[in-house]
């Protein structure tokens, strides 16, 4: 019998363990994709708690507790101290036998804490006192993670509006062992079915000293924000859609949908998608031009449950995988921007597991000279980020594609301690490359397994997005 979650956890083959130890585990870490706060980081934040540290705003856990049948004020509510909602996770957690969070939980436990014991109900006030202890530590804060983790480059996600001035502060100290850089998430201009589409709309033009009043001030805004996010660093966009589209229109019929929206009239979603599809064109071919990356993220349905999402918002654990028009959507939408000329470099998340043979097929019609995947499938993102789910998405991409392309892993997290989730991607990386290796499907060249497992875990994503590291 295997020791709990030792050195070679994850590594089942002799291969697998020289590529993880020798090759994986020393490169650094470049977290493209996360919701980690810029200003925490400026300012070096201190977490009083280990409550504070992993449960204050990550709803993987959240919904873990709740599925143990723990109530929303002993999670989220404020009426609770610190110790009962860690003893309500304490309590959940080793009844997840399978789940990711429970590796993720005690990789973070070792890796941060120096502590090799499960955490259950009945060692719950031992970790946690040891945890806070811990925390004390003046490598422990948020700037002292970072270092510990050997993370290179993190892309926070922000609005177009953002002043980024906890980016500018981060850089001007120059405190941080990591490039911090922005990633803009441009999703507020492109809904004009939301609620408080019209202030959000005033509050963009604000940022850039203009008085939006007509789609071509929106564009020109934009191509503003970008150049002043391209000057703070930012080489990466975030898109969160709920499924992939294209359809044009003509401008006076976009103007008229624009000019509904301000007003708060109903934008259908016919409507909804020529206006969104016009708003991207400019995008795109700003991130072209500029050599940016474009991220798009879709396949999931939010904010589920009315209730809870009332009295919580959004992005507190009501959020599940959706269908949608995916293969025809996906298509025409690249091959809208590649017929204008203006594709990016784009790497496509589904929520959808059943798209992984989908996406495989559609990113081998729109690669390009000069950039290795240049359209690719990103890391298994959200449900799909379990060993299940990263073996099979593995499977899938060698398949049909180039493995040793690939992007490797990113957080995706609202948490410090998340550094730990880029170990366990290249732990499973290296394990499932050991088997092809040792069942004679590939040969036992470790130089050249090696190089392509380091290209995975950094090189690809330094060159993919031009990070200057």
């Amino acid at each position: 019998m295997k020791q709990f979650m030792d050195e070679d956890f994850l590594l089942e083959t002799e291969t697998a363990k020289v590529l993880y130890h020798q090759y994986a585990a020393k490169m650094p870490i470049i977290d493209y994709h996360c919701h980690i706060s810029p200003q925490e980081i400026a300012e070096n934040h201190r977490f009083k708690s280990i409550t504070e540290a992993w449960l204050g705003g990550d709803h993987y856990k959240w919904r873990l507790i709740r599925s143990n049948g723990t109530p929303e004020n002993k999670i989220t509510g404020n009426e609770s101290d610190d110790y009962t909602k860690f003893l309500e996770y304490a309590k959940a957690l080793p009844r997840a036998i399978g789940n990711p969070l429970y590796h993720w939980s005690h990789l973070e436990l070792q890796r941060y804490f120096g502590i090799t014991t499960p955490l259950t109900e009945r060692t719950a006030k031992e970790i946690f006192e040891a945890c806070n202890a811990r925390l004390q530590d003046d490598d422990m804060t948020v700037q002292g993670i970072i270092k510990k983790s050997n993370v290179a480059v993190i892309c926070t996600t922000d609005d177009p509006a953002d002043s980024l001035e906890w980016h500018a502060k981060i850089k001007k100290d120059g405190l941080c062992s990591a490039k911090v850089v922005p990633a803009m998430r441009p999703d507020k201009v492109l809904a004009p079915q939301k609620d408080g589409f019209a202030e959000y709309i005033t509050t963009l033009g604000d940022a850039a000293g203009i008085m939006i009043q007509s789609v071509a001030d929106v564009k020109e805004v934009l191509k503003k924000r970008i150049a002043f996010f391209h000057e703070m660093g930012c080489r990466a966009s975030d898109h969160a859609l709920k499924y992939m589209f294209w359809r044009e229109a003509d401008e006076a019929t976009v103007e008229t949908i624009f000019q509904k929206a301000l007003r708060g009239e109903v934008v259908s979603d016919a409507e909804d998608e020529m206006y969104k599809t016009a708003i991207f064109e400019v995008l795109a071919a700003e991130y072209s031009r500029l050599g940016w990356g474009m991220q798009l993220h879709y396949a999931t349905l939010r904010d589920n449950n009315t209730p809870l999402f009332k009295q919580m918002g959004p992005d507190t654990g009501f959020d599940s995988i959706a269908e949608g028009n995916c293969a025809q959507g996906l298509v025409a939408f690249l091959d809208g921007l590649q017929t204008k000329g203006i594709l990016p470099k784009t790497v496509i998340y589904s929520g959808n597991p059943n798209d992984n043979a989908l996406i495989g097929t559609i990113i081998g019609c729109y690669q390009d000279a000069g950039v290795r995947g240049k359209v690719q499938q990103g890391a298994a993102w959200w449900f799909n980020d379990t060993k299940h789910g990263m073996e099979t998405q593995l499977t899938s991409i060698a398949d049909l594609s180039i493995v040793g392309n690939i992007l490797g892993m990113l957080t995706d997290s609202r948490s410090f301690l998340s550094y730990a989730r880029h170990e366990y991607y290249r732990r499973i990386l290296c394990n499932w490359l050991g088997k092809l290796v040792e069942n004679g499907e590939y040969p036992n060249d470790i130089e050249t397994l090696g190089s392509i497992v380091e290209d995975i875990c950094y090189n690809n994503v330094a060159a993919y997005f031009n990070f200057e590291v």
